[in-house]
């Protein structure tokens, strides 16, 4: 690549038909398209097409309909921009740069310089540039969410709007609109297929949101060539059984038709919209069939040469900018946003004035902070043998906090009354049309969509939580993953945790589920083994702001632990804590479980005790957060010089050895799991308190020599048909 022209001459040569309004707008429009064409070429790797096509789509949006300043991007009634097609993730790049968007730090504060120079630019997909190969949350300011896989942005603008509703009816008030912005999506053919956004599609139809705008690039091309290969649908008509709106657009270099589209959507308020612009893919390589592949390619020098030239582009020029351009965009998104953000700081204002309470809680929110004195009511629950579930301890600590914490919201995929996450406390009411201000969402049969929109509510700055059996957390892995690399406090709850759930049998009993979502960066996964930790465990996870969790719990009733006798819960804010046994003592042996499990680990300690064994409980409900404390504490619960030892879930064993060695014993599950009550489950899979004595034996006599120190505990008989009786 040779360095960009800068002469007066080239920019001129590029110019010289912007000699009218219109003229210079498409001027700025041939300048998102060749600074992606050049980007990519640059780069060797990503997607120009997209942005070529939808440049004139995405720049009618912002220069004209766009309620955003460039300023301050983070203005709490801004518009939202998602570009869900994130492989065009240059188009977004390119408007950022024109629109001169301020880069902010995570406090919010302004630091005097572009969120995306032509620098930025040039360095596109390079190693630490703001120009990912994807748009990435928190990377770029101007980005709302981070987008690439399909669907997933599409599901995020629905709990960006959604979120705009519940915070319009619950905080504007007679005079004073704090609350009134728009969303708008940007969608490829990957989008409309992928499930996730039918789903999404599908909640925000059945909740009528006025607010939200999703923009399909209808071009018919895919990585393996024409969509008629696997999709011939009428897409207008599928949304219109959502009960969207649905507008068309014939040609996507028609910036009248797209305006008068965007009319459209702001003239309508009873329900979303979806408009399907035709476009054609901005340029391809002919495979052998005949078709396009756009898959990472870059043109290649010589049609990069001719697709300048036919926008009258200086061929040689390369990152070329004409005078004017960034002015023209910049200026038209400042002149209406710096004014409607000036205005609304001012009605804000007085709104302190008049709604004092409420006014600090949206700077709270705001801010990422607490409520003062939320968890003042989690309750503490005394020592019960018969105990109760930890989904019923959960729903008790959820209705303690949520009356403190009103951001704090969520629901579950049908199964409120099995998870108890229903809030059931007076003024918490149902997220519906018509009555948007509710704390209890009613997802549908539809985890995947709830997950990307209770994402879209995270960056949106509410406190949202999902619910689901935990085998289900397989149709929503995406945006778990994603609120992980978002940095977005997402909670999501799944309960009916393990083989326990009994006669509902293996499609419902999960087993490698723990260890999957365990494997995940940046994620606090709790399972917690009584009502207390149960507690705690909600305590660390509303605590930490900047990082998503996920609470684990089960469908049968635990014993509540006497906290007199044991240690107190209060030690899972490390993760992991001596339950049972003198922290000051080295032991003979070491007892390790999560959850249910941990009853089954104090009842063998209670024996070894009785026999004068040295014994050790240690709860470890939260993995990742016990590897986030230091190694004297880490040493400290699981002594390094002790290598006797037990660990016991009723799941997958993977990643158990990292903490047993490879002389310790895991009793964990080998397979799936048998329909049958409770009892004769957990039995026939080594799930009792003398199998883990019995292990515990074995431990302390290899360590001494005399019997083999590791046993395979797994099953004798399968667990479909011909297995034991």
């Amino acid at each position: 690549m040779t360095t960009p022209p800068s002469d007066v001459a080239s920019r001129q040569s590029a110019s010289s038909h912007a000699d009218s309004k219109a003229d210079l707008d498409l001027l700025a429009i041939d300048t998102i398209r060749t600074l992606a064409i050049d980007a990519v070429e640059k780069a060797d790797s990503g997607h120009a097409g997209s942005p070529m096509a939808m440049a004139p789509v995405a720049f009618t949006l912002w220069k004209r309909f766009l309620r955003s300043d460039p300023a301050d991007p983070l203005w709490p009634n801004r518009d939202r921009f998602v570009l869900s097609a994130g492989h065009g993730s240059m188009l977004l790049y390119a408007l950022l740069h024109l629109a001169q968007v301020q880069r902010m730090d995570r406090e919010g504060r302004p630091l005097g310089k572009p969120a995306v120079s032509l620098d930025d630019i040039k360095s596109f997909r390079q190693l630490d540039s703001v120009c990912a190969g994807h748009p990435e949350y928190g990377l770029t300011s101007g980005i709302e969410t981070t987008t690439g896989p399909l669907g997933q942005g599409a599901g995020n603008s629905v709990g960006m709007a959604i979120a705009g509703r519940w915070l319009a009816a619950r905080y504007n008030r007679p005079g004073h609109t704090l609350f009134d912005y728009d969303v708008y999506a940007l969608c490829s053919d990957g989008d409309i297929m992928e499930g996730v956004a039918s789903e999404a599609a599908s909640i925000a139809g059945h909740l009528r949101l006025p607010n939200l705008c999703w923009i399909y690039d209808d071009n018919t091309v895919t990585i393996e060539g024409h969509t008629e290969l696997a999709f011939d649908e009428d897409v207008a008509e599928r949304f219109r059984g959502y009960g969207w709106s649905t507008l068309r657009v014939d040609d996507a270099n028609d910036c009248e038709a797209v305006a008068r589209a965007l009319d459209t959507f702001k003239a309508t308020t009873d329900r979303p919209t979806l408009i399907v612009v035709k476009s054609v893919i901005g340029y391809g390589s002919p495979n052998k069939q005949g078709t396009s592949k756009i898959h990472s390619d870059a043109l290649g020098e010589e049609e990069v040469k001719l697709t300048k030239a036919a926008y009258g582009w200086p061929q040689d020029a390369q990152f070329l900018v004409p005078e004017g351009v960034s002015d023209l965009l910049a200026g038209a998104m400042r002149e209406r946003g710096g004014k409607l953000r000036s205005n609304w700081q001012k009605g804000f204002e007085a709104y302190a004035g008049d709604h004092a309470s409420e006014a600090q809680d949206l700077k709270t929110m705001w801010a990422g902070k607490l409520p003062e004195k939320w968890d003042a009511d989690i309750p503490s629950f005394p020592a019960d043998a018969k105990g109760i579930a930890t989904r019923e301890a959960s729903g008790k600590v959820l209705n303690a906090i949520a009356p403190k914490y009103p951001w704090l919201m969520g629901g579950a995929a049908d199964l409120a009354p099995s998870t108890k996450t229903n809030l059931t406390f007076e003024g918490a009411g149902d997220l519906e049309f018509r009555s948007y201000g509710g704390r209890n969402m009613h997802f549908g049969i539809r985890e995947h969509g709830m997950g990307a929109i209770a994402n879209g509510m995270a960056v949106s700055k509410m406190r949202p939580y999902t619910a689901t059996f935990l085998i289900f957390s397989d149709y929503m892995r995406p945006p778990i993953r994603l609120a992980a690399l978002m940095e977005v406090p997402t909670v999501f709850v799944f309960t009916h945790d393990s083989i326990g759930l009994g006669q509902d049998g293996p499609t419902h009993q999960p087993i490698e589920q723990l260890a999957g979502l365990r494997a995940i960066p940046g994620m606090h996964l709790f399972r917690p083994a009584d009502a207390n930790e149960t507690a705690e465990s909600w305590r660390a996870i509303l605590s930490q702001t900047e990082k998503p969790a996920i609470l684990v719990l089960t469908r049968q009733a635990l014993p509540t632990l006497d906290r007199n006798r044991y240690a107190p819960a209060s030690g899972v804010a490390r993760g992991a804590y001596v339950l049972a046994g003198d922290p000051g003592e080295t032991p003979q042996v070491i007892l390790m479980a999560t959850g249910s499990e941990v009853t089954l680990a104090v009842e063998a300690f209670e024996r070894l005790t009785k026999e004068g064994v040295k014994a050790r409980v240690v709860s470890m409900p939260s993995w990742d957060l016990f590897e986030e404390q230091d190694k004297g504490y880490r040493d400290a619960v699981l002594p390094p010089s002790v290598t006797a030892r037990v660990a016991v879930e009723a799941a997958a064993s993977l990643g158990w050895d990292r903490y047993t060695g490879h002389v310790g014993e895991i009793i964990a599950m080998h397979s799936f799991g048998a329909s049958a009550p409770i009892g004769p489950v957990m039995k026939r899979f080594g799930f009792t308190a003398d199998h883990v004595y019995e292990a515990a034996r074995r431990q302390i006599e290899g360590v001494s020599g005399d019997s083999p120190s590791r046993v395979d505990n797994r099953p004798t008989a399968s667990t479909r048909g011909g297995a034991e009786q």
